[in-house]
């Protein structure tokens, strides 16, 4: 088949990204899902979109293909492309523009009119078109659920006409920034001209999460709605209940956090490993089980969570130097669900009853120099992160602490 640009399987697109420019731990050698071919045809059509974004080294393995981008350089996330790049039939495309220009005048117009106007159109063309009116029923029903164009009733009429275009020239910056930091922040940069330099810098740029935004736009529907949804995972469907959306403030990782009928618990789906969603029916227990989260919140450090596991207490005292307030306002923004104690003027006591102490650990670790004492009640949690501090400091030859 002969290479083309555009991407018809999107969710193709997703998983050469994953595995070969985000993670990069996959070389062409080590590509046995299909042949040769497909992986050069799938990486060309990557670099054509992504440009000068990415670059490949060398190593023992073979050649790997990575992203790399300067959060630096006020450009938008690149990802955002992949979205706009989905292969359509001329058909398709032509259909939708003439829809486009022909319920942009007013008056609006009845179904009669659009299908007569239609077929004097495309009689003009070298290659006539025809369009039935079952498909063009479907299509404008599609465009009225996007909110493209709009019906009004006149008796037992319907017209059809354009939306109106909001204005969005005076928040030119509040959309740049919704599109870079926000769940589903493909619908801002959708809105914006891609020739203008944005004025944001990010210490912390999560981009990768921008190939998420169909799955999470289909999660978060769901959510609002109070629906069930059977999400594809690994080839395997589940049926859950969504509930809410989870964002790492570390990595910027999404989760899901839904319940499943199936094992009767609550339990935590990474967003970019489903592959697919199907909206179902109205939960009835939606509001029970959302409540149900709310009150297991009060133990969680992270998206681990149980109702039959025990909550076990952490517990650390930090040394805060002179002039070094800013340690003890860090611990009150970040403490989640702990509580933090000012002891004295160089101590501050940080504690929480977690059901899952393992997960704390990176953060008490960023604290290393500071830890003054330390208690989990959890000692095979406790003794984990003591051994990581002690090879630490073997690694820096600094003994142990």
């Amino acid at each position: 088949m002969a290479f083309s640009e555009l991407v018809k399987s999107f969710e193709k697109i997703r998983g050469y990204m994953r595995e070969f420019y985000v993670y990069g731990f996959r070389t062409r050698s080590g590509f046995s899902g299909k042949s040769g071919r497909t992986y050069d045809n799938e990486r060309r059509r990557l670099e054509c979109v992504l440009g000068e974004h990415t670059e490949s080294s060398r190593d023992s393995r073979g050649k790997n293909v990575f992203l790399s981008i300067d959060s630096r350089s006020g450009e938008r996330n690149p990802l955002y492309r992949l979205l706009r790049t989905c292969s359509f039939t001329d058909r398709d495309i032509t259909l939708h523009f003439l829809l486009m220009d022909m319920l942009d005048e007013k008056p609006p117009l009845l179904f009669p009119e659009i299908m007569g106007r239609l077929n004097n159109y495309t009689a003009c063309f070298s290659e006539p078109m025809t369009f039935d009116e079952s498909g063009v029923r479907k299509k404008l029903s599609e465009y009225e659920a996007l909110g493209l164009i709009r019906t009004e009733k006149q008796g037992r009429k319907v017209l059809y006409c354009r939306s109106e275009t909001p204005e969005i020239s005076g928040y030119g910056d509040a959309v740049d920034f919704f599109s870079e930091i926000a769940p589903c922040g493909a619908l801002g940069n959708f809105m914006l001209d891609e020739s203008s330099e944005s004025i944001f810098r990010f210490k912390h740029h999560y981009i990768t999460r921008a190939l998420d935004s169909d799955i999470l736009c289909e999660l978060l529907s769901a959510v609002s709605e109070k629906r069930s949804a059977w999400i594809t995972v690994r080839s395997s469907e589940w049926e859950v209940v969504p509930l809410k959306i989870f964002t790492s403030v570390q990595s910027g990782r999404e989760w899901l956090m839904a319940y499943s009928p199936g094992v009767h618990e609550i339990r935590s789906y990474r967003i970019d490993f489903i592959t697919g969603v199907r909206i179902g029916e109205i939960a009835p227990r939606f509001d029970e089980l959302r409540g149900v989260l709310s009150g297991m919140q009060q133990n969680m450090w992270g998206v681990a969570c149980s109702k039959r596991a025990r909550a076990q207490r952490v517990e650390f005292l930090i040394y805060i130097g002179e002039n070094e307030e800013h340690i003890y306002r860090r611990l009150l923004r970040e403490k989640r669900c702990g509580t933090v104690e000012r002891i004295d003027q160089h101590t501050a006591r940080f504690s929480a009853e977690l059901t899952d102490s393992a997960e704390i650990r990176l953060w008490i670790r960023t604290f290393t120099g500071r830890i003054i004492q330390l208690d989990f009640g959890d000692r095979t949690a406790e003794n984990l992160l003591r051994d990581d501090m002690q090879k630490m400091y073997e690694i820096y030859g600094i003994g142990g602490g």
